[in-house]
């Protein structure tokens, strides 16, 4: 299932990992764990926040996706299933008839 994991990172805990050399390891990492069809950075509420765009192939892999955020960069993370065009199209082509 394509998934949205949103990445909002504890500004603090992000500019020790910064200083430290360490943040770019660390996205390295769970970036190729859950190897994003897109990933994109920006600033929301205050914080960095990461958008990943992914294909969740079992809802047991959540945890070990989640969790290196939580764990080392103090993060709130939040996942939404999304889906493409494509995706859109054929959902709607199914509702034909109903209603």
């Amino acid at each position: 299932m394509r998934m949205l994991l949103k990445v909002e990172m504890n500004t603090e805990t992000s500019n020790d990992l910064i200083r430290q050399g360490a943040i770019q390891g660390l996205m390295r990492e769970a970036l190729g764990r859950i190897r994003p069809e897109a990933a994109y950075f920006t600033v929301e509420n205050g914080c960095r926040t990461g958008y990943f765009f992914f294909d969740l192939a079992e809802t047991a892999d959540m945890p070990s996706i989640a969790e290196p955020f939580f764990m080392r960069l103090g993060a709130k993370v939040h996942y939404s299933p999304v889906m493409n065009q494509e995706e859109m199209a054929e959902g709607l082509s199914r509702m034909s008839g109903r209603g």
